[in-house]
């Protein structure tokens, strides 16, 4: 019956009851106590065997409930309905409950098809409908808050049903499901749980409810011609028990099937006809986990008893209580404690509605119950451990974390396996950590077998579809009927290691050297069961095929024709570095050489003289390390430890260029005339790929001007279009993927080669359709080939042993040595030759800041920096350099001579010298002095303290006097000759005369 004539019904009945007075609440007076009775609904198909047992339990529960709890001043009463199996009915029972009763609560009825009008009616009324059975996720608190679900909601069982499905590796699996709102409230959730899986459901068997044998036997044909051999029951039992009967007499219980049942059915097998029972035999089930305990043992004989005494019209045994029966009972026993905390607190009324005369007869009549939102919140708080396990609700229904797996068998059925969330598949229901193998070697399959089904089956054979190729024959090679080739090769032996036959039939695509876009889009029509050849992997045929794993090296490149090397030319010296790396050798060189000159100038008499001595000293130290033929003596031990580390790098350095320079003026004799694609699109040149490739997609992606872009076909047709080249008619460059140019290049490497970058592809795939089994099946047959001899083989038989050119790829793309090559070298040598300079300085600064600080008192920085300069290019006599070669003889009144010569000559010194005096300043102290007095003159005037007599000419002094900045030692006139040579102008010494100097 459609939705409106039902509405209209109700409407009727309405009309109807709204003549009755409202009954009111009941008062049973018991000695002195007052217990107030609670009207309760209860709409069930009381006219079936499930409605009378649902009772039974119901109306246990109210016995055993008050007999524990006899203090309570409430007392439940149930109003049963018959709902004679029918929305309508069940939405008339419903009314009456409502109208003529004034019940507080409903509980029922039986489907969710019944539910969905009845929780609409409670939804208007306030009224609680509290359902044990009713499992649909359409149905939701959220949209009628009324409704409290006490049983599971469907969607809870998909997790389960999918791991199984996915514990076996199957692929497909195909649904069978009742056309009600019972059987189609599952399948979104369902097809959620496949997908994520990567399991397609390729048919949907829907089924009504009252389907004739016909219409089942038609279904299950379609089904047994389909190679999915999988199959996901959901439905009642009056329409299963109809099913697999019909399945088992047309050969679908056979091995090889495999059937899966959700909880609609699985848990009312005991109930079943055992016929029905037999025919079901291999089927897996899933259904709620209720734990086994004394106290349901001992329920489940009281049931029993209970039935059969409610029930004597029923010949049939009674079995044990099924999970809706014992759901029932503690859906009841939920009720009376929760009607037992609201009347505490307020006593159960109706309101009538507001009056309307257009509402008097319809809907709008009802009475609204004002403690319905009251006896709500308190049956969503109710907690408590009854029969069927932890009764808890959340957002409005029941919750389960645990689902168990059983087996259909002969004797009925066994337990094999438990589920949930948390841990998956296992053996048993509080093992964590097992392995689900145990799990899935202990089922029996239809047909009474142990091996576990593939999921899939095809009694035709496969129709192949391979590509007709013009050239490349090696890879498929079509000669009428009679299709060789490397790619069938390979696809033989794959199939040859499946643990199962297919049979299939080569059947060639004339249209292939169109495109082979084309030749795959064949599969996604159903017109090839699979295609097999020199098919590339690719990204957009994907969307509508599968591919499997790939079975050779990916990639396309190009290969050039290769020409003379004309490098060799007068500037070839330059090309083993790059401009970088010569660029930061010669600055490393300077670098050097400049810390080795400041450590050395103030102490070691090689490295100074004038300006421009020390800049070639600098240079010249600094590149001699080239040749290792630096000849100056190095006193200082931070110096010798830069050019230990530069030496090292210049070995280095030098060897790299040596092999570099060698291997470009003896080895290479050829180069490719292209080394790079972007040469290509610079040069507007012509390029070629291969007929019917998807290479010419790639070369207009990389900007390559589509009328530049030139096709062929076989290798022959490569070579003379390379050879004449693109001003001839030809190409410069072909871009084909990494197989054919490997079997192009062999034999032609002295003509050809390949060059520049990969771009990097998938390699040949064997094409199949979207989801089918075969895929995993086949990808892991090819591993096992390729990791074989048997794939060499293959090889060698068409290709046979290819000659690998000796360039590689890669070899012309940039052959100079560049910085980046030797940067950790050049960061070595930098830091120590940074921390030498950086250590001489600081003691340097440590040991002259007294001379530093009296150069500082310059008003200008300018002068300032140059006093600095002009103390720091003054000789380190302190150094043992100076100390060991001129020992020190001064006199007791600070004065300096020179020994061992007979005819000594006196200089003494202007009154005031101190040594801390720079050179200049005590040269403009000597303006008084006598020059060229003789030496007894020179003695007469030091003696009387007038202005010294200096022996020689005023250059000879002041040079002299230069080197006499600090107390000196008294020297021979030999030595002070050798002194002499530091000077820019060296000072003659007259005669064999000494100098005699103040020693402060």
């Amino acid at each position: 019956m459609d939705r409106p004539n039902l509405l209209l019904y109700i409407l009727c009945l309405a009309m109807f009851f709204s003549s009755s007075s409202p009954g009111r609440m009941q008062v049973v007076a018991a000695e002195s106590n007052i217990t107030t009775s609670v009207n309760v609904g209860v709409v069930l198909d009381l006219g079936s065997l499930p409605g009378k047992k649902n009772l039974a339990s119901m109306s246990m529960a109210i016995d055993d409930f008050y007999t524990s709890h006899r203090n309570f001043s409430t007392k439940v009463t149930l109003h049963p309905r018959d709902s004679e199996k029918d929305i309508v009915g069940a939405a008339s029972a419903a009314l009456y409950l409502l109208k003529k009763v004034q019940v507080q609560a409903i509980i029922g009825p039986i489907t969710s098809s019944q539910a969905k009008f009845v929780a609409e009616l409670g939804n208007k009324t306030q009224v609680p409908l509290l359902s044990f059975s009713a499992t649909s996720p359409s149905l939701s608190s959220a949209r009628t808050p009324y409704f409290v679900r006490t049983t599971l909601n469907d969607s809870s069982q998909v997790g389960a049903i999918a791991a199984i499905v996915e514990s076996y590796g199957w692929r497909e699996a195909v649904l069978v499901y009742e056309e009600s709102e019972y059987g189609c409230g599952i399948i979104p959730f369902l097809i959620d749980a496949f997908n994520s899986i990567d399991t397609r459901v390729p048919y949907r068997c829907v089924l009504p409810a009252n389907a004739s044998d016909e219409l089942i036997n038609m279904e299950l044909d379609k089904m047994k011609a389909m190679p999915t051999r999988v199959f996901v029951v959901h439905m009642m039992s009056m329409l299963g028990s109809r099913l697999f009967p019909l399945a088992r007499a047309g050969g679908l219980m056979s091995k090889g099937y495999v059937w899966i049942a959700t909880d609609g059915l699985t848990n009312v097998l005991d109930t079943m006809d055992p016929n029905v029972l037999g025919s079901m035999e291999g089927m897996l089930g899933v259904q709620p986990y209720i734990p086994k305990s004394t106290s349901l043992s001992k329920f489940s004989a009281r049931w029993r008893e209970r039935f059969v005494r409610d029930n004597p019209s029923v010949t049939v045994p009674p079995t044990d209580p099924t999970a809706f029966q014992l759901w029932a009972y503690d859906t009841t026993w939920a009720l009376a404690l929760a009607a037992e905390e609201e009347a505490a607190k307020a006593k159960y009324s109706f309101r009538s509605p507001p009056s309307d005369n257009n509402t008097s007869t319809d809907l709008g009549s009802l009475a609204i119950s004002e403690n319905g939102p009251q006896l709500l919140a308190a049956i969503s708080s109710t907690r408590f451990h009854g029969i069927s396990g932890d009764f808890l609700l959340v957002d409005g229904q029941r919750q389960s974390d645990v689902y168990e797996i059983v087996n259909v068998v002969r004797n009925g059925r066994r337990s094999v396996g438990f589920w949930s969330p948390a841990s998956g598949i296992t053996r048993e229901v509080d093992s964590r950590n097992s392995s689900n193998e145990s799990f899935k070697t202990g089922v029996i399959w239809p047909g009474d077998v142990a091996d576990i089904p593939k999921g899939w089956e095809t009694e035709k054979k496969l129709v192949i579809g391979v590509p007709v190729k013009n050239g490349f024959n090696q890879f498929v090679n079509v000669d009428r009927d009679n299709v060789t080739g490397y790619c069938i090769d390979v696809f033989n032996a794959v199939m040859n290691r499946l643990e199962y036959k297919v049979q299939y039939v080569y059947e060639p695509f004339e249209n292939s050297p169109a495109s082979y876009d084309d030749l795959v889009y064949q599969v996604f029509l159903q017109k090839y069961d699979a295609v097999v050849g020199d098919v590339t992997i690719l990204w957009n045929r994907s969307l509508y095929v599968d591919f499997t794993v790939p079975y050779t090296e990916s990639g396309v490149s190009m290969i050039v024709p290769m020409q003379k090397d004309e490098s060799k030319h007068m500037w070839i010296f330059l090309k083993p570095f790059t401009t970088d790396l010569w660029l930061a050798s010669l600055a490393f060189f300077f670098f050097t050489g400049f810390v080795v000159w400041v450590i050395e100038h103030r102490i070691n008499k090689e490295f100074r003289g004038p300006p421009s001595q020390q800049f070639g000293t600098i240079f010249y130290f600094a590149f001699s390390t080239l040749v290792f033929a630096h000849k100056e003596r190095l006193e200082s031990n931070l110096s010798r430890f830069v050019v230990i580390i530069w030496v090292f790098v210049v070995l280095i350095l030098t060897s790299s260029y040596t092999a570099s320079l060698t291997s470009r003026l003896t080895v290479q004799q050829l180069q490719p005339t292209v080394a790079d694609v972007s040469e290509l699109i610079k040069s507007g040149d012509y390029v070629g790929y291969q007929d019917g490739s998807f290479v010419k997609g790639l070369l207009t992606r990389l900007q390559f001007d589509e009328k530049k872009l030139k096709n062929y076909s076989t290798p022959d047709q490569y070579s003379e279009a390379l050879l004449k080249g693109t001003k001839n008619g030809g190409v410069a460059a072909i871009f084909d993927e990494i197989p054919y140019l490997k079997l192009f290049l062999s034999g032609r490497c002295a003509d050809f080669d390949m060059v520049g970058r990969i771009y990097k592809t998938d390699g040949f795939g064997f094409v199949l359709p979207r989801g089918s089994p075969l895929v995993p099946d086949v990808s892991r047959a090819i591993l096992k080939v390729t990791e074989g001899n048997e794939m060499s083989a293959i090889e060698k038989k068409w290709f046979g042993n290819q000659i690998t050119c000796q360039g590689d790829i890669n070899d012309y793309s940039s052959s100079s040595l560049n910085f980046r090559s030797f940067g950790g070298l050049f960061l070595i040598t930098g830091v120590v030759s940074s921390l030498a300079l950086l250590f001489f300085l600081v003691a340097f600064f440590y040991k002259e800041w007294g001379g530093l600080r009296a150069a500082a008192t310059e008003t200008s920085f300018w002068k300032r920096l140059v006093a600095w300069y002009q103390h720091y290019d003054d000789k380190d006599f302190k150094s043992h350099t100076f100390r060991n070669k001129y020992p020190e003889s001064v006199n007791a009144n600070g004065t300096v001579g020179f020994q061992n010569e007979p005819a000594a000559e006196v200089l003494a010194w202007p009154t005031g010298f101190e040594g801390s005096q720079s050179p200049f300043s005590v040269i403009s102290n000597m303006s008084d002095m006598n020059f060229g007095a003789s030496p007894e003159e020179a003695m007469t005037s030091t003696q009387q303290n007038n202005p010294p007599s200096v022996v020689g000419s005023p250059e000879e002094v002041v040079m002299a006097s230069v080197e006499l900045s600090y107390p000196h030692n008294v020297v021979s006139s030999q030595e002070v000759k050798e002194a002499s040579l530091v000077m820019s102008d060296p000072p003659n010494v007259v005669g064999s005369a000494e100098i005699v100097t103040s020693a402060d």
